[in-house]
């Protein structure tokens, strides 16, 4: 997304990116929990889903650390510390997902429990320390972006995610919007949908909807 005002940056949408990651996070111990015993086939089908949840935070955080820290760090001295905290607050969430990718070979091949119960403590963990991170960012962070940063400089964070979005096969990029849209108020909509080009809004009313819809079914058990 790289909508923005005439003369600050958009912000909102980091929060409706934010927002994605938060129902995420909450979802997947449910829907590991949920696998039985032995059930390899139905393990590996929640595993694919968390390591597309996996891969899209890591960009983000990555992109951040690439384009927004520097700038912040460039301009508000007294606000240092708390840009470097954001930092060290991805490390600390970049391990719990590593030490869930650990675990996923093996619970994929024998959906043994225990190993399930081991990847829902430590998502559990990841949630928490991922939950800490976007509060702070969101009450601390995006008002120093409005104050410091221009539209262009802001833009660019959303360039970045389009341009590795186009990267990834349209089954990922339909679920990724899907995702993205799935709560959304009508104005973020309105916002957003304004910027896709437009084969990818006919695709997303024509196939991506369904598409979607039937992936949460799958992933979620509704």
């Amino acid at each position: 997304m790289t909508v923005a005002t005439d003369e600050r940056p958009y912000v909102q949408e980091m929060v409706i990116i934010h927002r994605m990651f938060r129902r995420e996070s909450r979802v997947l111990p449910d829907a590991v929990r949920r696998v039985a015993a032995g059930d390899a086939a139905r393990a590996g089908i929640v595993a694919a889903h968390y390591r597309q949840y996996a891969h899209s935070l890591h960009h983000h955080h990555t992109n951040e650390d690439e384009l927004l820290w520097p700038k912040l760090l460039a301009r508000v001295d007294l606000e240092a510390e708390l840009v470097l905290r954001m930092e060290a607050q991805h490390e600390v969430v970049a391990g719990t997902l590593n030490r869930v990718s650990e675990l996923l070979p093996e619970w994929e091949r024998t959906a043994d429990p225990v190993v399930r119960d081991e990847i829902v403590a430590e998502l559990g963990r990841h949630r928490d320390a991922l939950i800490e991170h976007l509060d702070e960012e969101e009450q601390h962070i995006l008002p120093l972006v409005s104050e410091h940063l221009t539209v262009p400089e802001w833009q660019a964070l959303g360039e970045r995610a389009q341009a590795e979005l186009a990267k990834e096969s349209p089954e990922r990029q339909l679920l990724t919007l899907g995702a993205i849209l799935e709560e959304i108020t009508p104005e973020e909509r309105e916002r957003f949908l304004a910027d896709l080009p437009l084969p990818a809004k006919v695709m997303w009313r024509l196939i991506g909807r369904r598409r979607y819809a039937r992936r949460m079914s799958l992933i979620r058990g509704n």
